[in-house]
């Protein structure tokens, strides 16, 4: 039988306190500090390599905060009870997402070095010439736009009308969020694989894969999903959170079990099919990626990302035990690192791994910065929902 809140104690409000984060913070600044002087030194002298660096690292963070939107949008979509609890460090991810707009900028001082298509004109190639109407500086500049836009207007409206919430309590907040969330999801999806056309598969311009936007968001799903596992064990760590218990950590864990299957799924359908087919401007991302240093990045993503995690998921002796389940996040985090870098590095290195120290430069700038943002985020509301009506759902919740 479900329980309300007036047949419930009510839980204790939780405002964090900045600094149980201890140098968390301060860490987090210095790497965005060391980071970003390093990546402006590649910006200056080693451009070509800065581009690619920058675009990996942007990527990457960028995948986690709108993974984050996505499970907030899942959530009211789906009038879930048992996310309650966890569902305002969903929307601390996703409030960053505008941010973004600001990091992916200096990506267009190096346009030409990422995009093969940036610099042509009608006429230089016949593929160009049909792809024109698409490919062209000034759609290309409104989408970019749009993109943020609509991400972030997404992620503000739906946090703002929770935190209102906590003040106020009206369950018009819930109907309002449930019916943006349902109208969200279509636009979360066109968004998402839109921006991975432009900005990852643009980085070869000719090849093509009708299934690339469903591979970035098992990818973004999946490893976002991790950090909020990381996030949430952390803020238990430093005593917030009271109420999650081992039974919202075995539904996460589920849900990671889900998008590693999804994910290998996609990622083998992609790849049959192309295979299969053998048409030379379709294979060649796999023949570049399977062939010299590459090969064994790509040996390690199948096996990290799926053989690994599958079958320890599918046992409930980690996904009831918040440090082992934060263990394997971890690991599923560094397998997104794998992925995104082995999407977009080797069009700058197609004949073998080429380690550059603008890739860390930049990934301790962006992940410096977003990281030092999010610390900043923790104490401006709750750290749980305090007055959604199905927040007594999340506390009794079992599977």
């Amino acid at each position: 039988m479900a329980h309300t809140l007036h047949e419930l104690p009510a839980p204790a409000v939780e405002r964090f306190d900045r600094s149980k984060l201890g140098l968390l913070p301060l860490a987090f600044l210095g790497a965005a500090a060391v980071g970003l002087l390093g990546s402006l030194i590649g910006f200056i002298g080693w451009r070509e390599q800065f581009a690619f660096s920058w675009l990996f690292a942007c990527t990457y963070f960028f995948t986690l905060c709108a993974g984050g939107l996505f499970w907030t949008i899942l959530h009211h979509a789906t009038d879930a009870e048992w996310s309650v609890l966890v569902r305002r460090q969903m929307e601390n991810l996703a409030s960053l997402i505008p941010w973004f707009f600001l990091l992916f900028l200096p990506l267009f001082a190096c346009a030409h070095y990422l995009w093969g298509w940036w610099d042509l004109q009608v006429g230089d190639d016949p593929v160009y010439d049909a792809k024109h109407g698409y490919l062209n500086h000034g759609f290309f500049s409104i989408r970019y736009v749009l993109y943020f836009v609509l991400l972030g207007g997404l992620a503000w409206l739906l946090r703002g009308a929770s935190v209102r919430q906590d003040k106020d309590g009206l369950s018009r907040h819930s109907h309002f969020m449930r019916k943006l969330s349902v109208f969200g999801l279509i636009l979360f999806g066109v968004s998402l694989t839109f921006a991975a056309v432009d900005w990852l598969m643009g980085l070869d311009w000719k090849w093509f894969s009708t299934m690339w936007g469903v591979y970035i968001f098992a990818g973004t799903a999946g490893s976002s999903l991790s950090l909020i596992v990381i996030i949430t064990t952390l803020l238990r760590s430093r005593g917030y959170l009271k109420p999650v218990n081992l039974e919202h950590y075995h539904i996460m864990g589920k849900l990671m079990l889900a998008f590693t299957i999804f994910w290998a799924y996609i990622g083998f359908s992609q790849y049959m099919l192309i295979w299969y087919a053998n048409i030379p401007e379709e294979n060649i991302y796999f023949r570049i990626r399977n062939t010299e240093g590459w090969w064994y990045f790509s040996l390690l993503l199948v096996t990290g990302r799926f053989f690994i995690p599958f079958p320890i998921l599918l046992t409930q002796w980690i996904k009831k035990h918040p440090n082992r389940l934060c263990g394997l996040a971890y690991w599923i985090l560094f397998m997104q690192f794998i992925d995104v870098y082995v999407i977009v590095l080797p069009s700058l290195h197609p004949f073998g791994f080429s380690p550059s120290i603008f890739d860390l430069t930049a990934f301790l700038g962006v992940g410096g910065l977003i990281g030092w943002l999010w610390s900043r985020t923790l104490d401006t509301s709750n750290t749980f929902p305090t007055r959604d009506p199905r927040l007594a759902g999340s506390i009794t919740l079992t599977n």
